[in-house]
């Protein structure tokens, strides 16, 4: 253990985590070599999930030496391919022998890698994916229910289909609209759950009186989006949802003007949590929406520093001269979940050993409170997965150019605060 004047000093002089200004890290058993395997979206399509990774390693490494602790971080890209995830992940177990393996960022990459896991044994934490793309998506067969299995050796913590649907109808409810929806579903692990007839939004939607104008799957990086925006004029779609890679809504959004359809609302899941992405589009970007599941607003803090989330936030921004992400708070969440596990643990380099911790987890973090308890989650899915807390929010423009993500509906998180009310896209 180490005090707060030499964890500071120790993280400055590395250029490391600015959030790193609290308390001590927990001693990860001291003594025995602890090798945690880390694999994200670091370049491809996905990339902006994994931006704050380097961020945030670094600052758990410095954190980690400074303590004296005998772990290491093997980290690893995914290239935004399912198939490489697989490969980097076989490459941490049978070559690096790492004893925990860290995932994090898009069915794309956590389901091939939690996969590999359980074959080969070896315990895993995933995050940043729904819960549902992520359990059903890896079922041998995903449209039968009866057959589903729990994991032995894998845990997933993030929100679900119905948090995110619950978000975006409420934030819809505060602006007039004429309840016609347009969906964009592509053929990948989130957009086939999202857009699935009985799990994903067209079941809640018919049932809230929504109409839903959904033109069927189309392809990642697609060049063109006439179609869809055809079929939603058709349907005099007002409002717009989805779940898009960042360059498709860019390509979207940017036809969809040109080609003169302006929707009230735009609510679109994963390509817009980014600063860049919604800058990309100029002033365009005012008042698109998403799902919020952190920000620096979040009233949470870290177990392992103290920190809370605007510090964190600021950490980032300081050490980066970028706007802070939503992916920073998860991805720190995940190594504040794995210093717990591995200093819970009989012998972190037991397989079974490290299992029993994760399960066993009770911890507060700066996403809110983790615990593989169950709650709020049906039965087939009680022992794997954990929920965080999910609000909404809108992109607006700052008067010195930018933007800011405004929370504007907490009604399934009421400590998160808000920040202001829905507006309609001019």
């Amino acid at each position: 253990m180490i005090n707060r004047r030499e964890l500071i000093k120790t993280a400055a002089a590395t250029g490391a985590l600015a959030g790193l200004s609290g308390l001590s890290m927990p001693a990860i058993a001291q003594g025995s070599a602890v090798r945690l395997g880390y694999v994200s979206p670091q370049t491809g399509p996905l990339a902006a999930f994994a931006e704050a990774d380097g961020f945030i390693i670094d600052g758990f490494k410095a954190a980690a030496k400074a303590a004296g602790m005998d772990v290491e971080v093997i980290v690893k890209d995914s290239q935004s391919n399912p198939n490489r995830a697989a490969e980097v992940a076989r490459e941490l177990i049978v070559d690096e022998e790492i004893n925990l393996m860290l995932v994090a960022s898009t069915p794309e990459t956590t389901n091939p890698v939690t996969t590999t896991c359980e074959a080969e044994e070896v315990p895993c934490i995933s995050t940043v994916a729904p819960w549902q793309p992520w359990f059903i998506g890896q079922q041998a067969n995903p449209g039968d229910p009866a057959s589903w299995k729990p994991f032995n050796s894998s845990f997933h913590f993030f929100w679900g289909l119905e948090d995110v649907i619950a978000v975006f109808t409420n934030m819809w409810a505060q602006v007039e609209t004429n309840k016609s929806v347009g969906g964009l579903f592509p053929n990948d692990g989130d957009g086939n759950a999202w857009g699935d007839p009985n799990v994903g939004f067209p079941p809640v939607l018919a049932a809230q009186g929504y109409t839903l104008a959904d033109p069927g799957r189309y392809q990642n990086l697609t060049d063109d989006f006439s179609a869809q925006i055809n079929a939603f004029k058709q349907a005099k779609a007002e409002i717009i949802t989805g779940v898009m890679i960042p360059p498709d809504f860019t390509t979207f959004w940017n036809q969809a003007k040109q080609q003169g359809f302006t929707p009230k609302v735009a609510s679109i899941g994963k390509a817009i949590l980014f600063p860049q992405a919604v800058e990309a589009l100029g002033n365009a970007g005012h008042n698109l929406s998403s799902e919020v599941w952190w920000s620096p607003s979040h009233p949470f803090k870290s177990s392992l520093t103290g920190a809370s989330s605007a510090d964190l936030a600021a950490g980032f921004t300081e050490a980066t001269k970028r706007p802070w992400t939503q992916p920073i708070g998860f991805v720190h969440a995940l190594f504040e979940v794995a210093a717990d596990v591995m200093k819970r643990a009989k012998d972190p380099t037991d397989a079974a050993a490290v299992v029993e911790a994760i399960a066993a987890t009770k911890l507060d973090t700066i996403v809110g409170p983790l615990a593989w308890d169950g709650a709020n989650l049906p039965p087939f899915a009680a022992k794997n997965v954990a929920k965080t807390p999910l609000v909404g929010g809108q992109w607006r423009l700052k008067d010195g150019g930018g933007y800011d993500l405004v929370i504007t509906d907490n009604t399934t998180a009421p400590n998160i605060p808000t920040g202001g009310k829905m507006e309609p896209i001019a």
